[in-house]
């Protein structure tokens, strides 16, 4: 696994991990602040920056990653293919790239923004609340996966009518279908309307 801010161990000076800090900002996602990642995600929330990918294959499938089951959040759900959090100054672009490298150990072949979208979706498994004002991308991949087991539980490509299956029939992250349903229009650019996104 490379090492980087979110995975290296550092200590301050009275022997305790560092926090890691989201980037808060405001409904035009303007950034206000920082806060630590927990404490943003204690409700009622505090607004931060996220990002969303969507990476499909040469057939239009999407990537689906179920979460880890030691994941802190929403653990053993699936979800898109990679989300999460830009260190506060880094652009979400650098950061959905960064994190899917990080997870997956793929870098897209294709990475494009697709929106934004602004939710609040609290957890009931964990009590967590999702206030976020997400960054999207979408992109594909062609090389062969090669997942972190601390971060991924499985992967799965799915076609969309596969993906409404699964949908009905597994648990996926409470975030999924907002970020999925505003990636919409960019994901149809990208794999083409036969794709049935």
């Amino acid at each position: 696994m490379p090492i980087t801010p979110a995975t290296a161990t550092h200590s301050s000076s009275n022997g305790t991990a560092d926090a890691i800090l989201l980037e808060l900002v405001d409904e035009d996602g303007v950034t206000i602040g920082t806060a630590e990642k927990l404490t943003a995600h204690q409700p009622p929330g505090q607004l931060h920056r996220a990002f969303s990918v969507f990476l499909f294959d040469e057939r239009g499938r999407l990537l689906l990653q179920q979460r880890a089951l030691g994941k802190y959040h929403s653990p053993g759900v699936w979800s898109n293919t990679c989300c999460g959090h830009p260190y506060p100054g880094e652009a979400p672009f650098a950061a959905a790239a960064r994190r899917t490298f990080e997870e997956l150990g793929v870098s897209p072949t294709l990475l494009a923004e697709a929106g934004t979208v602004r939710y609040n979706h609290p957890d009931p498994a964990s009590g967590l609340v999702e206030q976020e004002y997400n960054h999207l991308f979408v992109g594909l991949v062609q090389s062969p996966l090669r997942p972190d087991p601390e971060e991924v539980g499985d992967t799965a490509y799915v076609t969309s009518a596969e993906l409404e299956a699964r949908h009905a029939a597994d648990p996926f992250s409470a975030w999924f279908m907002t970020v999925l349903d505003a990636a919409r229009p960019a994901i149809r650019e990208l794999t083409g309307h036969s794709a049935g996104w």
